[in-house]
C-alpha cells in the first residue's frame, strides 16, 4: 500500500478562469474548481472529519481520500442530490457526498472486517477496507448525474460525465422520462473517474472486500454484505439529517436489504418445504388472485430458515414478523389493515377448515410462467379481524419471550414493529460502544445465575481458579454435522450447530454482538443468548420443550449442561462472569466455559481482548 502514497499524482486540473459573471447568458452557471466548491466552512468541517476517521498522515489521506473527494467535487459541481427530496438545492449532491462518506467511516469503526477473520487479518486489511466504505459511500448516487439530468452547456452542446469535469458555464434540468432506480446501474459508468488505476489495483487484491465493492458499484447491494449495509446506513443519516429527522437514529437501525431477504426466504420456502395446495391439511393454497398462507407455520419456518442464513435479529414473535412483512409491502392487508386473515378452506374433496392466514400477491413469489396450477377449492375470507389463531397459540408474546434478555437490541425487525414512545436519541456508538452491545446478554441473570444467587454463591469471574478435572469423557466420536434444520434437536446436535456455524462464518465470534467468545484459551458461550439462538434457529425445540414444562432455550440449555463439556466452578456452578470494559462504562457477561475449545475451532483464536476479570 505504501507505493501508493510514493508515487506522484498529477495535482487536479483547475477549471479555466472563467469570464465574469456579468458575462454570462442568463440562467448558465460558472463552474468552479474543487478548491473553491470544498472551500465552505461546512464543507471543511466534513473533510477533517473524514480525515480524523482514517489513521493516516495528511499526505497519505491526500493520495487515497482527498483526490477522489475532489474530482467528485468537480464533476457534480452544483447540482442537487435530487429533484425534491432531500439536498434538494445547487450544491446539494456535493454536501450528501461529503456527508455520506463522513458517516460511513463513523459507521466502520464499529466493525472488525473481514467479520470472522482472525485478528491479525484484520489489521492488515483494515484501511482497504476503510477505504473502501468510503469509496462505495462517495459513489452509490454517482450515476444520477448520468441519467437523471439533462446538461446543457454554453455553447448548445450536451455535456455528458464521462466527457470529464465541466469545463464551461452550463445548466441543468431533471429528465422528465427518468427511471427511478436506474443511477445505480450507471455508477459502472464513472467511478474510473474518481478512482485511478493504482487504487483500484490496491483494493482488487483483497477478495472479501472487492466483490462487495463491486456489488454496491453495480447497485447490488443485496449481495454486498456488511460494505453495502455501512453505505445504506450511512445515506439514510445523511437524508434524515436534511430532512430534520435524527440521523443518530437513521444509523442505528438498518433496514436495505430486509425486503429481498423476506421475499427470498418465502420463495425457498415455498419451493423447499412449504406445502402447497393439498387436497386437505396444507399450509397454504394459491387461489387465482392470491397466496394464502398459514400464519402460524410460515413465521416459525421463514424465522428458522432466515436465522440459519446468517439474518441476526429476527423477533420471538409472531406479530412483529408479521408487522415487519406487512410494513415491507409483502403482505396484502385486510380492509381494516390488519395482517392476519380469517378464512375457511374448503378442498374438492369436501374437506373443510378454519385458518388464520397470510394473504400475498402471487407475483411476488413466482415468475410468469412458473406460477403453479390454482388450487381446486375455495378460500373464503371472513369479515371478521382475526385476533387470534385458530391453528396456532396467541400471536400476542408469551411470558418467555418477554423475559427475553436486554441484550437484543432493537434491530430492523424490531423497530419496525415498535409502537413504543423514541427515547431521545443517544450519542452515535463508536468501535467500544458496538463491542458492548452485546452485553445485553448478562443484562439479567442467565437462569441458573438466579438459582446460585439464591443459594448464597458469588459467580466467579472468568479468569478462574485452576481447572477442575473434566467432568465427563468427551464424545468418542465427532460430534454429527446438523444437515438441515429439520434435524432433531439434542445437546448434540446444538454442539454441532455451533461448530458448523462457527466453521461457515455465519456465527461470527469475538465482535459486537456474538455469542461466542475465546476467554482463558477456550470458548465462551454467551447465556441464554447461545441457546435461545438456537431453538429459534430450530422450531421443533419448542414442542419437545413444552413436554416438560420448560422454555425453549432451557431446554437446550439443560441438555447441554448433562453433556459435561463444560467447566464448573470449585463450588460447582456452572455460571461463570465476564467483565466487557470500555472508555465509559462496563457491563457483565454470563455463560460457560468449555472443557476443550477444540470441541468448536480447529485453530484457537487469540483471547478477546476487551473480556477480563469481573
Amino acid at each position: 500500500m505504501l507505493t501508493l502514497f510514493q508515487r506522484k499524482r498529477p495535482p487536479v486540473a483547475a477549471a479555466p478562469t472563467p469570464p465574469p459573471a456579468t458575462d454570462l447568458p442568463k440562467g448558465l452557471m460558472r463552474p468552479e474548481s474543487a478548491a473553491s466548491l470544498l472551500a465552505t466552512p461546512r464543507r471543511q468541517k466534513l473533510l477533517e472529519h473524514i480525515w480524523q476517521r482514517t489513521s493516516l498522515s495528511r499526505q497519505q489521506f491526500a493520495a487515497l481520500y482527498r483526490t477522489p473527494l475532489e474530482r467528485y467535487a468537480e464533476l457534480v459541481q452544483a447540482f442537487p442530490a435530487s429533484e425534491a427530496h432531500h439536498h434538494a438545492y445547487p450544491g446539494g449532491m456535493l454536501d450528501h457526498g461529503l456527508e455520506i462518506v463522513a458517516y460511513s467511516l463513523k459507521l466502520r469503526q464499529s466493525h472488525l472486517l473481514p467479520i470472522g477473520a482472525s485478528p491479525e487479518d484484520q489489521a492488515a486489511q483494515a484501511e482497504a477496507w476503510t477505504a473502501a466504505v468510503a469509496y462505495a459511500a462517495l459513489l452509490h448516487d454517482i450515476g444520477k448525474v448520468a441519467v437523471d439530468l439533462h446538461v446543457e452547456l454554453a455553447d448548445g452542446s450536451t455535456w455528458h460525465p464521462w466527457h470529464g469535469p465541466l469545463r464551461q458555464p452550463y445548466r441543468f434540468r431533471y429528465r422528465d422520462d427518468r427511471e427511478y432506480r436506474l443511477h445505480s446501474a450507471a455508477t459502472g459508468l464513472l467511478y474510473r473517474q474518481l478512482l485511478d488505476r493504482d487504487l483500484l489495483d490496491w483494493l482488487s487484491g483483497y477478495p472479501s472486500l472487492w466483490a462487495p465493492l463491486l456489488y454496491v458499484l453495480a447497485g447490488q447491494y443485496e449481495h454486498a454484505g456488511v460494505l453495502g449495509e455501512l453505505v445504506v446506513q450511512a445515506d439514510r443519516a445523511s437524508v434524515a439529517q436534511e430532512l430534520g429527522g435524527d440521523p443518530a437514529r437513521a444509523m442505528a437501525a438498518p433496514k436495505h436489504t430486509l425486503q429481498r431477504k423476506l421475499v427470498n426466504g418465502l420463495r425457498y420456502l415455498l419451493k423447499e418445504e412449504l406445502k402447497l395446495n393439498q387436497p386437505e391439511a396444507s399450509d397454504g393454497w394459491l387461489t387465482e388472485d392470491a397466496l394464502w398462507l398459514v400464519s402460524k407455520t410460515v413465521s416459525d419456518k421463514l424465522r428458522a430458515h432466515l436465522l440459519s442464513q446468517g439474518v441476526d435479529g429476527i423477533p420471538a414473535n409472531n406479530t412483529a414478523v408479521f408487522n415487519v412483512l406487512q410494513d415491507h409491502g409483502i403482505l396484502q392487508p385486510t380492509s381494516d389493515g390488519k395482517a392476519i386473515w380469517r378464512a375457511t378452506v374448503t378442498s374438492s374433496t369436501g374437506w373443510s377448515h378454519s385458518f388464520t392466514l397470510l394473504r400475498l400477491a402471487p407475483a411476488l413469489i413466482w415468475e410468469s410462467g412458473e406460477r403453479p396450477a390454482p388450487f381446486a377449492g375455495t378460500v373464503a375470507t371472513e369479515t371478521a379481524p382475526a385476533d387470534k389463531e385458530a391453528d396456532a397459540p396467541p400471536l400476542l408474546a408469551t411470558a418467555d419471550e418477554k423475559a427475553a434478555p436486554a441484550s437484543q437490541e432493537a434491530l430492523p425487525w424490531e423497530e419496525a414493529a415498535s409502537t413504543a414512545p423514541v427515547a431521545s436519541p443517544q450519542p452515535m456508538p463508536d468501535v467500544m460502544e458496538d463491542m458492548l452491545t452485546m452485553v445485553g446478554m448478562g443484562e439479567s441473570p442467565a437462569p441458573r445465575q438466579d438459582v446460585e444467587a439464591a443459594l448464597g454463591e458469588k459467580p466467579s469471574a472468568c479468569h478462574e481458579a485452576p481447572a477442575p478435572t473434566l467432568a465427563a469423557a468427551l464424545p468418542s466420536s465427532p460430534v454429527p454435522t446438523p444437515t438441515s434444520s429439520a434435524a432433531q434437536p439434542s445437546a448434540e446436535h446444538f454442539m454441532a450447530w455451533l461448530q458448523q456455524g462457527i466453521a461457515s462464518r455465519r456465527l461470527i465470534i469475538n465482535d459486537a454482538k456474538a455469542l461466542v467468545h475465546t476467554v482463558s484459551d477456550t470458548a465462551y458461550l454467551v447465556s441464554p443468548g447461545v441457546f435461545q439462538r438456537y431453538a429459534q434457529e430450530h422450531p421443533q425445540v419448542s414442542a419437545l420443550a413444552k413436554q416438560e414444562n420448560q422454555s425453549d432455550w432451557q431446554w437446550v440449555q439443560k441438555r447441554f449442561e448433562k453433556l459435561g463439556l463444560h467447566k464448573k466452578q470449585a463450588s460447582g456452578l456452572n455460571i461463570w462472569t465476564c467483565e466487557v470494559t470500555g472508555p465509559r462504562k462496563s457491563r457483565r457477561l454470563h455463560g460457560y466455559l468449555l472443557q476443550e475449545p477444540t470441541l468448536l475451532f480447529t485453530e484457537v483464536p487469540p483471547n478477546n481482548p476487551y473480556l477480563s476479570q469481573a
